[in-house]
């Protein structure tokens, strides 16, 4: 990603100022993954096809509710911090460290595949996030990223729960 100008804007939060910049970068960089993640969920929620295809495309519904929320307060945290949200698709585009979602696909299993790749991508991305956040000295940012973690371990443990068999 390009280095993105580093805007500040006056608060009076009392956390030290590299906090607040390490903060914003790792906020930055998790909100181009979660604003792609979720344009990918709504992709495989308009294209799923299959046996399964209604319960399917519910629940990506309901996670494309939950991970818009996340992407809300994520970029808030940014805003409080004194910086600004970085949000437009060109950022996106550039900034996610997802990788791109096949359009090619229709089958149940070829989408759950997809999205179980990305969703753990992500999740891994934001648990690294909750220690440096953590490590900056920013817990609420910290917290954030930990609210975040759990939402998206709750969801890919739905996603691995269609393709898994009990024995």
């Amino acid at each position: 990603m390009k280095e993105q100008a580093m805007i500040s804007h006056p608060t009076r939060n009392d956390l030290k100022s590299n906090a607040k910049k390490v903060s914003i970068e790792l906020l930055n960089a998790r909100l181009a993954d979660a604003i792609d993640l979720a344009l990918i969920t709504k992709q495989a929620h308009w294209n799923v096809k299959g046996p399964h295809f209604i319960a399917i495309h519910e629940m990506l519904d309901g996670f494309r509710k939950d991970l818009d929320e996340h992407v809300d307060t994520v970029a808030e945290r940014v805003a409080q911090l004194g910086g600004a949200a970085l949000g437009t698709s060109q950022v996106v585009v550039e900034a996610s460290k997802l990788k791109p979602y096949p359009t090619d696909i229709a089958k149940t299993r070829d989408h759950i595949a997809a999205l179980i790749d990305r969703y753990a991508d992500a999740a891994k991305s934001v648990r690294s996030a909750i220690d440096e956040a953590g490590e900056a000295g920013d817990a609420d940012t910290a917290d954030i990223f930990t609210a975040y973690s759990r939402t998206l371990d709750k969801s890919l443990w739905f996603l691995e729960a269609h393709i898994q068999e009990s024995e």
